[in-house]
């Protein structure tokens, strides 16, 4: 299975940056970090980044009435 090019393009943004783009505090990023279920990419000793497509991805939709299958 091969991801398509726009799939695999990485948006990297700061732990700041994607607890705003998904409405959280910084903390449940660092979070989601430590209990494996987003991953962090470090780049030097103190800089770490968010990939959006990632966190995209972990979130998940509410079932409401009308989509329970």
């Amino acid at each position: 299975m091969s991801k398509s090019p726009a799939s695999s393009h990485r948006r990297l943004v700061t732990i700041g940056q994607a607890a705003a783009y998904a409405s959280v505090n910084p903390r449940t990023i660092r979070r989601r970090i430590s209990d494996g279920s987003l991953t962090g990419y470090r780049l030097g000793p103190r800089i770490i980044r968010i990939n959006l497509n990632e966190l995209d991805d972990i979130l998940t939709p509410i079932p409401t009435v009308g989509n329970i299958a």
